[in-house]
């Protein structure tokens, strides 16, 4: 069942509230603490420290037996084939299948390294989506107004795939290429230290080389992850406000401002591939020069005798194995950039702490009178991070079980009180008490049973009627909710639903309308059964019998807890015991509803346009 918008009258309604701080001009600014990303990464490995040292081991006899080919190849040569000349075919038995072993146990080794280092990286993973999860619900209001979810949505998406790239693919590939340098640099020096160090001299160019690729792409990765950022949110902004951007048709300008991010992120990935083509291109062209000149010199070498052929042999095996993993180590060049560059941005994020932050000796509330919590503003001042000051030394006392309007202008500081009353920011200076006990020595879970705000947005979340209804009080049994729903007034629209309260609302609660959203949200504050409860506004956005089933909805939930209500509509004030009327974070009127009408200040001239607008 839903309800009808029915335009009957118009009330003087302030514009909509208000006081948000003003966007940065570089949403991606996240500062990053000098040494984050390394503490970051080595607080992901310490747990896995054991399989990780396992995993070593495996890989190094791996790369020993992988490595041995061309040396047995050099002694089957040297050794093997002269000793079957001369009918012993031991040496050359023993040859083979010292190789077949290698060549066995190679593969078998990779499998078991790759089946270690999987399930490590899976477990890093998760536990890194994870903890950016767990942070970004931790972090205080003000992050998130001043940078969007789509930012948010982009380090536990594409940048942990970038992670995920390095750790599954290019971890591998780099210390197969480090292991097999290193075994093959040794071995080259034992068969021949003139040509072994004439091979080792070829590492000058490759690694200036691989140095300016690795300089010239870190500035091409960090715009990729900036772009690749601003995709998503640009993305994740119009699809979450399709509806307005369908009734103001807006498609064209986004679609233009999507093509500029759009451009942007193309421009960034094809710099990183003509920098990856710049490197292969560059170290290939070395790598083979270097070949051509060690095989000749060796060459040179057999014809005077001063070197076997097998050994000639073996060189050249080992000298392709030596350069054949250039391509492989721009690869890992390439993930490592990206990856870095999104470990910059995950551990900026994390080590992001919340401004409003936890008492470090949490203190208890007094035992509830049963009559909600008395409030105390005292010498309260409050300004955002960018703008100017919004309460300049507010003080207000609400005793327990009064029901508190505040009214007042745009900007005036309405919403401001509401958020600070429910810790969504700290003040400035002064503090805000409750019963007597700051709000900032009451830990958080305390803090959330005894303050409880219902905003005008009425957020429902995808799921059923019955389990939004439980988010108030998650132990709740059915019968419960049911109860809050019935004295709400909300139950008989809720069993009519489809599926009654086991019926899903949709994404935002799309499904049921704006004033059965309202209902539902109050049914949520009331079986949280705060002592304390805000309410932002909670009948701006209804129709006619909307307000009036929300306006009934209130005085049950009101009842026997202090309250302050955000309000727009003057309809909303009636129910209030005492009305404010506030004016650039003061308050200029204070009153119960009757003595402020029977005046005549600014609260009596509004109800008299409101109720001229009436006739």
């Amino acid at each position: 069942m839903t309800t009808t918008a029915e335009p009957v009258r118009a009330e003087p309604v302030a514009p909509a509230e208000e006081e948000l701080p003003p966007p940065p001009a570089d949403e991606e600014d996240i500062p990053v603490p000098p040494g984050a990303p390394r503490a970051l990464l080595r607080s992901l490995l310490r747990t896995h420290r054991a399989r990780i040292t396992v995993a070593m081991v495996v890989i190094l006899v791996q790369q020993a037996a992988l490595q041995s080919g061309p040396l047995l190849v050099a002694v089957a040569m040297d050794r093997g084939i002269p000793a079957l000349r001369e009918h012993d075919s031991g040496p050359l038995i023993a040859v083979v299948a010292a190789y077949l072993f290698c060549a066995l146990l190679s593969p078998v080794l990779q499998w078991v390294f790759i089946k270690i280092s999987a399930r490590v990286n899976q477990d890093i993973v998760l536990e890194l989506r994870g903890r950016i999860f767990r942070h970004a619900q931790r972090l205080s209001l003000d992050f998130h107004e001043r940078y969007t979810s789509g930012r948010i949505i982009s380090r536990a998406t594409s940048d942990i795939d970038a992670l995920r790239e390095l750790l599954s693919e290019g971890l591998q590939e780099l210390l197969t290429v480090l292991l097999s340098v290193c075994y093959i640099s040794v071995l080259l020096v034992v068969l021949d230290w003139r040509l072994g160090l004439v091979s080792l001299a070829s590492f000058l160019p490759l690694a200036l080389i691989a140095h300016s690729f690795r300089r010239r792409s870190r500035r091409v990765y960090r715009r990729s992850r900036t772009s690749a950022a601003s995709l998503i949110v640009r993305f994740t902004e119009t699809m979450n406000g399709i509806r307005p951007v369908q009734a103001f048709r807006r498609e064209k300008a986004n679609d233009a401002a999507f093509a500029v991010v759009n451009r942007q992120s193309a421009t960034a990935t094809a710099d990183g591939l003509l920098e990856i083509a710049r490197y292969v291109g560059l170290s290939r062209l070395t790598a083979n020069l270097w070949f051509a000149g060690v095989v000749l010199l060796g060459a040179y070498l057999v014809v005077d005798d001063a070197l076997e052929l097998g050994v000639l042999t073996a060189f050249a095996l080992y000298l392709r194995r030596l350069f054949d993993p250039v391509d492989q180590l721009a690869m890992f060049l390439n993930s490592y950039q990206s990856a870095a560059a999104a470990l910059e941005k995950i551990a900026g994020l994390l080590a992001h702490e919340p401004t409003v932050a936890e008492p470090a000796e949490p203190a208890e509330l007094p035992e509830a009178s049963g009559q909600g919590r008395a409030v105390a503003f005292e010498g309260t001042r409050f300004a955002y991070r960018t703008g100017k000051e919004v309460l300049p030394a507010f003080d207000l006392l609400i005793p327990a079980g009064q029901t508190v309007a505040v009214v007042g202008a745009t900007g005036a500081g309405k919403s401001t009180v509401a958020k600070l009353l429910a810790r969504f920011y700290d003040p400035t200076d002064g503090r805000i008490r409750l019963d007597g006990v700051d709000l900032r020595d009451l830990a958080t879970p305390e803090l959330r049973r005894g303050v409880v705000m219902v905003t005008q947005e009425s957020f429902l979340f995808s799921g059923t009627v019955a389990e939004n209804i439980a988010v108030g009080r998650p132990g709740a049994t059915r019968e419960e909710v049911e109860q809050a729903a019935r004295d709400i007034g909300a139950y008989e629209f809720i069993a009519a639903l489809p599926d009654g309260f086991d019926t899903d609302v949709r994404k935002r609660g799309g499904r049921i309308s704006a004033g059965q959203r309202q209902l539902v949200a109050f049914a949520r504050a009331l079986l949280a059964d705060p002592a304390v409860l805000i309410l932002d506004e909670a009948t701006s956005s209804l129709d006619v019998p909307g307000e009036q089933a929300v306006q009934r909805a209130m005085r049950t939930v009101l009842a026997g807890r202090t309250a302050v209500i955000i309000a727009h509509r003057l309809s909303t004030v009636e129910i209030a015991d005492r009305v404010l009327v506030m004016d650039q974070g003061r308050i200029v009127e204070d009153g119960s509803p009757q003595e402020l009408i029977d005046g005549s200040g600014r609260f009596a001239a509004l109800h008299r346009a409101w109720r001229d607008s009436l006739v």
